[in-house]
C-alpha cells in the first residue's frame, strides 16, 4: 500500500528561493486544506489514483521549470510555456481542494483514531498540518500581495545591483520587510510561535531551529573563528593559487564533471547533469534527479567544486527509501540537512588530503595535461587558500559561516526592532563585514546588494548554509567513529561512504525532524563544537599554526 502525498522539489540555488517556496507551499497547502471535514469513511489505499495523477503533473511542471532554466527552451515559447505552468498549478490546486480530498483526509483521521495509521501516514500528516496551519494564520490577500510583490522586487533588486544604485531597490526591500514582521506576528498570535519572532521565520526552512540555538553556534563561531582567521591572515604562509585560473576547455571541463559524478557515487541512469547561471539540483522524482553546474573557460574551480556540491544534493535525493517514493516525505528533511550533503562532499570530501591523494593521477588524465605541472600538494594547498572576500559566493571554506553571520545578525535585527529600516542596512552591513572578515564593501553591488534572498522574501534562509556545516562535521565526526574515512576517501570507496550516509540519513527522508534525524545519525545533539574543530584543526595544520 502506497502512502501518498505529492512534491515538487528543486534543492535552491538563491535564484529558485521564492518560486520554489511558494511551489512547495501549494503543494503542502492542497495536502491538508480540509482536515476535520465530514465524508464517507474510505480506505487510504482507494486513494491511489487521484495521487498518482497529483504526482504526475507535479513532475511535468518541475521539468518544464528545468527546461526554462536550462537553455532547452526557446525564447519565443516564455509566455506559452508560462501559461501551461499556470494551468498545471491550477490543476493541483483544485485536486487539492476537492471532495476527493476531503475524503481522503478522512480516512487519515478515521486510521489514526482505530491505530491504524502508520508512521509514514503520520510523518505526511505532520508536515502538511504544519504547513496548512502557517498559511492560514496569515489574511489570503497579504499572502497575494507578497508574490506580487517579490517578482517585482526581484527584478528591481537586478537593476539595482546592475547599477550599483541601493535607492532602486530600498522601497520594495521596505515592503518586503514590513510584510515579514506582520508575518512573524500572525503566527505567534495564532500561538504556532513563541518567543522570538525570528523563530517563526527560520521555521519556514530548519523546523526546530530557533534564535537562542544560533546565537549559541554564532557565538562559539564568532569566539573561535574570527581571531584564528587574524592569525592566518598575519601568517607568513604563502600559498600559490594561480593556476586554478588556468584556461581549460569546456569540453575537458565536461568530461572531468562527469568523471567526478560517477566516482562519488551518482546514479547517471536516474540523473543528469546540465547547465544554467547558478548550479542548483533539482529533484523531479526518485528515479529523475537533474543537477546544473556553471562552466567558465578561466575559472575552472567553481565548476569542478559546484558538481561535488550539487551532486551530495542529488545523492540524497537518490538515496531516499522506496517507501517513501511519492510521497511528501521522498524530499530532505530540511534545507539545513540538505546543506550538510552537499558541504559534506564539496568541502570535507572534496578538499581533504585524502580524497586528492587518491584521485589526483586520474584527475591529471582527465584535465588533459592541464595540470600536469602542479604538485599534488601544490593543488590540496591551493584548493583550500583563506583569503577573506566581499562576495559569499566566492568566500573559502573557513571564512563562508562568517559571512552567512552578517546576514543572520542583520535579519534578527530586522524582526526585533521595529524602528530599523531598509535604508539603515547598508551601514549595519559594512560595519559587520568589517567586525568579522575586516574587509568594508566599496559597493552596494559587493556589499547589500550581493545576495537574491531577501528579493524573494526569504528571511531564515541563510542560516541554514551555516548550520549545515556543522551538521557535515558532527555527522562526519560520528562517521569516523565506525570506519575509517581518510582511507575510504582515498580509496576512491564510495559504496563505504554512500552506504553509511543512506543508512543513517538518506533513506529517511523527511520521515523525522532534523534535530531527530540528526540525534539518530551521530547520537548527540547538535553541537558547534564538531565544525569548529574540525576548521581549527585543518587550517592549522596547512598553514601551521
Amino acid at each position: 500500500m502506497k502512502t501518498l502525498g505529492v512534491s515538487i522539489k528543486v534543492v535552491r540555488s538563491a535564484k529558485h528561493g521564492k518560486a520554489v517556496a511558494l511551489i512547495l507551499a501549494l503543494v503542502l497547502f492542497v495536502s491538508l486544506a480540509v482536515v476535520g471535514c465530514a465524508a464517507p469513511t474510505r480506505e487510504i489505499s482507494d486513494f491511489d489514483g487521484f495521487f498518482e495523477k497529483m504526482l504526475a503533473l507535479g513532475q511535468a511542471e518541475s521539468i518544464m521549470t528545468w527546461d526554462m532554466e536550462t537553455g532547452g527552451m526557446p525564447d519565443g515559447a516564455i509566455d506559452s510555456r508560462a501559461n501551461a505552468i499556470a494551468i498545471i498549478s491550477s490543476e493541483l490546486f483544485d485536486m487539492g481542494t476537492s471532495d476527493e480530498m476531503r475524503e481522503f483526509f478522512t480516512a487519515v483521521e478515521a486510521a489514526e483514531k482505530r491505530g491504524e495509521a502508520d508512521e509514514i501516514n503520520l510523518a505526511v500528516y505532520r508536515i502538511a498540518k504544519s504547513d496548512f496551519d502557517r498559511l492560514n494564520a496569515i489574511p489570503a490577500d497579504e499572502y497575494r500581495a507578497f508574490s506580487e510583490l517579490t517578482s517585482i522586487a526581484v527584478i528591481k533588486w537586478a537593476e539595482a545591483k546592475e547599477a550599483n544604485d541601493y535607492s532602486i531597490f530600498a522601497p520594495y526591500m521596505q515592503q518586503i520587510i514590513d510584510y515579514n514582521r506582520n508575518y512573524a506576528d500572525y503566527l505567534i498570535k495564532a500561538g504556532l510561535y513563541s518567543g522570538n519572532p525570528y523563530n517563526a521565520m527560520l521555521a519556514d526552512y530548519e523546523p526546530g531551529l530557533t534564535v537562542e540555538m544560533l546565537d549559541e553556534f554564532f557565538g562559539e563561531l564568532r569566539s573561535a573563528i574570527v581571531p584564528f582567521l587574524q592569525k592566518i591572515v598575519s601568517s607568513d604562509k604563502q600559498i600559490r593559487s594561480d593556476f586554478l585560473y588556468r584556461g581549460v576547455p569546456i569540453e575537458i571541463q565536461k568530461d572531468v564533471a562527469e568523471w567526478m559524478m560517477g566516482t562519488l557515487g551518482f546514479d547517471m541512469n536516474r540523473g543528469a547533469l546540465g547547465e544554467s547561471a547558478h548550479p542548483f539540483t533539482n529533484s523531479i522524482s526518485h528515479d529523475d534527479v537533474r543537477i546544473t553546474t556553471h562552466y567558465d573557460e578561466n575559472k575552472y574551480v567553481p565548476s569542478f567544486f559546484a558538481v561535488m556540491h550539487e551532486s551530495g544534493h542529488a545523492i540524497y535525493e537518490q538515496n531516499i527509501a522506496e517507501e517513501l517514493v511519492g510521497t511528501i516525505l521522498d524530499s530532505g528533511v530540511s534545507m539545513g540537512m540538505h546543506e550538510s550533503q552537499s558541504r559534506f562532499y564539496e568541502n570535507m570530501i572534496g578538499r581533504s588530503r585524502a580524497f586528492w591523494e587518491g584521485m589526483y593521477d586520474d584527475f591529471l588524465a582527465v584535465t588533459d595535461g592541464h595540470f600536469d605541472d602542479i604538485s599534488l600538494d601544490e593543488m590540496y594547498e591551493a584548493v583550500n587558500i583563506v583569503e577573506p572576500t566581499m562576495i559569499r559566493l566566492q568566500a573559502d571554506e573557513l571564512t563562508y559561516s562568517l559571512h552567512i553571520m552578517v546576514r543572520y545578525e542583520i535579519e534578527k535585527a530586522i524582526l526585533n526592532d521595529p524602528e530599523l529600516t531598509a535604508y539603515d542596512l547598508p551601514e549595519m552591513w559594512n560595519e559587520k563585514m568589517q567586525e568579522y572578515l575586516g574587509l568594508t564593501p566599496s559597493s552596494y553591488a559587493e556589499g547589500i546588494l550581493q545576495d537574491i534572498h531577501w528579493a524573494y522574501g526569504e528571511f531564515g534562509y541563510f542560516p541554514t548554509y551555516a548550520i549545515g556545516n556543522a551538521y557535515a562535521a558532527q555527522i562526519r565526526a560520528a562517521m569516523r567513529k565506525e570506519f575509517d574515512v581518510d582511507a575510504a576517501a582515498r580509496a576512491l570507496d564510495f559504496g563505504t561512504i554512500n552506504g553509511w550516509l543512506t543508512d543513517k540519513i538518506h533513506r529517511y527522508g523527511s520521515l523525522f525532524e532534523p534535530s531527530e534525524l540528526l540525534l539518530r545519525a551521530t547520537g548527540e545533539e547538535f553541537s558547534a563544537s564538531h565544525y569548529v574543530d574540525y576548521l581549527i584543526h585543518k587550517y592549522s595544520e596547512i598553514y601551521g599554526i
